[in-house]
């Protein structure tokens, strides 16, 4: 594995499991210090920061509420005071809540909405003050910004959508301090919130060209690319990570 984000502070939001943690130990394996955020689960989160300081950089695990904006943007704080710094945040924090417009209550929205934009909102906001000149912002969305692949899932596309639009205009906002701003959108993968053997995994997989789930690290991969310097071209875009759902 390289060292190409030797000497590199990143907070993970969200990162006790499925694809927050894969992305967690992919930074520190290639040499950031790393920062998660996490909901409830501390065994969870006590997991990935062992895998952090197994591979010889610094973890630590703040607990927040991503649906509450401010204990969201009071984490990004204390997270970057751990840290000493922060050069790459990545925002993985979400809720994924099956919504059908003749069944769904505002209360559900609402849920939706405060965990997957407004959190994102006031992390970013916290953060921007204090982030490298030349850092990253990356936001793990999802295709249902863009592509219904099931009923049922229209505030959750909504919000993605909401980031989607976020992420650009932050691109403009951010550029003249070399801050590269972009979204990953990964199609079905396999993890707690929608795991291969679930539910819904047949009707999923036979939407995917390629015939199966995605991994919790193919998506690692692609945000540890846009965090590194061989992305420096890259920012205000949409990058679907998705098996080829949206071909």
């Amino acid at each position: 594995m390289s060292t190409r984000f030797e000497g590199k502070k990143a907070i993970v939001t969200g990162g006790s499991r499925g694809i927050g943690a894969a992305i967690a130990k992919r930074l520190a394996a290639e040499g950031a210090d790393v920062a998660i955020t996490y909901g409830g689960n501390q065994e969870a989160a006590n997991v990935t920061v062992a895998a952090i300081t197994a591979a010889g950089r610094r973890g630590h695990a703040i607990q927040a509420n991503a649906g509450d904006a401010a204990a969201q943007a009071a984490a990004i704080g204390q997270a970057i005071d751990a840290l000493g710094g922060l050069d790459i945040l990545v925002h993985n924090a979400g809720v994924f809540e099956m919504a059908p417009v003749d069944q769904a209550d505002n209360a559900a929205f609402d849920r939706i909405f405060a965990v997957n934009v407004s959190g994102v909102q006031a992390g970013t906001a916290a953060a921007v003050p204090r982030i490298s000149d030349g850092g990253r912002i990356i936001i793990i969305g999802s295709i249902n910004a863009h592509h219904a692949i099931a009923p049922g899932l229209a505030p959750y596309g909504a919000s993605k959508a909401a980031v989607a639009g976020l992420a650009r205009g932050w691109a403009r906002d951010l550029a003249s301090r070399r801050i590269l701003v972009n979204v990953v959108q990964p199609g079905p993968v396999d993890t707690d919130m929608n795991p291969a053997d679930g539910a819904m995994a047949a009707q999923f997989t036979q939407m995917i060209p390629l015939g199966r789930y995605g991994r919790a690290e193919e998506i690692a991969s692609v945000t540890a690319f846009l965090a590194s310097d061989e992305a420096s071209f890259i920012t205000g875009a949409t990058l679907d990570v998705d098996g080829g759902v949206s071909a």
